[in-house]
């Protein structure tokens, strides 16, 4: 019986330790491969919470304040920049002769004015119709129509008296009388050198869009050309970026641009520019004025406030009308409307090569009683030129 309960035993533990290796190798077999070791990354800095979410801020190391690199008390390194390059001066075109270099400028005018008088004068038969047609293009060219009756009725008389007519007879016939039409002998120099004082001073007015502040520059340009320091007056304070246009005008041909805040007063403007150019020593001072006010005062009004301040330091010597020639008898009711608040000396004609209306030239001078002293013929800088009654009539009639 003892035998039995001992061969029991044994077995039950036999079967135990079987039954325990089994498992073991198992679990062996069972378990994963252990993870890889964390890479060992510093947290940022913990961002500020509010309420539950408020974290601790970790501890983190500080540097001491014998630590911290102080300053030594020298003068800081100072990087200097490069200085910024000045524009380029540029060297204007002589003005002498100018008009007769720009004079095929005029081929539109030429064809509808010079060139048509010229066909119609050289028919055999001068009979009522061909004059009619003669005054038609006298007046389609805006030559005005007491100018035109005027020189229909001496161009009458002397083809009657030269009888038999050869083309180069006509042409010089034309010329003479388109000549004295136009203006031989009116004073058509602008006023830039007073005799008993310095600066000359001239003033530049207009409706905005004939090319005032543009034609102000180019007439800068013709100073310069012709020995003379100018200052620029950019009295034009209610037109956005006039002020920039006159002064990189000016700086092309060196001429210094006094201006003021945008919207600012004219006529404070016009005053600090006679100021400064006579604190200069300069030669002329050119005021380029409102054409379109943004305020209640009209502009009439504002133009003859400058005049009168500016007049508190010098006499006015020019006032310059800039019309678009484009434009016809619009620009007659321009003039007269400037004619009575400023006193206009002289007329400028902007855009005179995009128009075949080339008699506007003695329309304006009859109508004002002042010579065309210059005329635009371009978009080039130096398009702007004296004007010259023989060139003018040379370049309508052509070869």
């Amino acid at each position: 019986m003892d035998i039995v309960i001992l061969a029991v035993v044994i077995a039950v533990v036999v079967i135990g330790a079987l039954g325990g290796l089994i498992v073991g190798s198992r679990r062996k077999k069972q378990l994963p491969p252990p993870p890889p070791a964390a890479p060992d990354i510093t947290a940022p800095p913990a961002e500020p919470h509010v309420g539950e979410e408020a974290e601790t801020p970790r501890e983190e190391p500080r540097r001491t304040i014998e630590e911290v690199d102080l300053p030594d008390g020298s003068a800081p390194v100072v990087v200097e920049e490069p200085p910024a390059e000045a524009p380029a001066i540029e060297i204007p075109e002589p003005t002498a002769g100018r008009l007769v270099r720009l004079r095929t400028r005029l081929s539109r005018s030429q064809n509808a004015l010079g060139k048509g008088l010229l066909v119609l004068l050289s028919r055999e038969h001068l009979d009522e119709e061909t004059w009619e047609e003669i005054e038609d293009t006298l007046l389609t060219a805006d030559v005005g129509v007491q100018p035109t009756q005027e020189l229909v009725e001496r161009l009458r008389e002397r083809v009657k008296v030269l009888g038999t007519r050869t083309t180069d007879e006509l042409r010089t016939l034309l010329r003479e009388e388109l000549i004295t039409l136009v203006g031989r002998d009116l004073d058509r120099a602008v006023k830039t050198e007073p005799e008993d004082r310095k600066p000359g001073i001239v003033m530049v007015v207009g409706v905005n869009g004939t090319g005032k502040t543009t034609t102000t520059g180019k007439l800068a340009r013709v100073l310069v050309a012709d020995g003379q320091s100018v200052v620029l007056g950019a009295a034009d304070t209610f037109r956005a970026a006039a002020a920039d246009q006159l002064q990189t005008w000016g700086e092309r041909v060196g001429a210094h641009t006094v201006r003021g805040p945008e919207g600012g007063d004219p006529a404070s403007v016009a005053f600090d520019a006679v100021k400064e150019g006579k604190e200069m020593g300069a030669n002329v001072v050119l005021i380029d004025t409102a054409g379109r006010l943004h305020t209640k005062t009209g502009l009439m009004d504002e133009l003859g406030k400058v005049k009168r301040v500016v007049e508190k330091q010098a006499p006015v010597d020019e006032v310059l009308l800039v019309l678009d020639a484009t434009t016809g008898q619009n620009g007659l009711v321009q003039a007269r409307v400037f004619s009575e608040v400023v006193n206009i000396t002289g007329i400028v004609l902007t855009k005179l090569d995009g128009t075949a209306k080339g008699g506007i030239v003695v329309a304006v001078q009859r109508e004002l009683g002042v010579p065309v002293k210059l005329i635009g013929l371009g978009e080039g800088a130096d398009d702007l030129a004296p004007f010259e009654p023989e060139a003018f009539v040379d370049a309508l009639i052509g070869e």
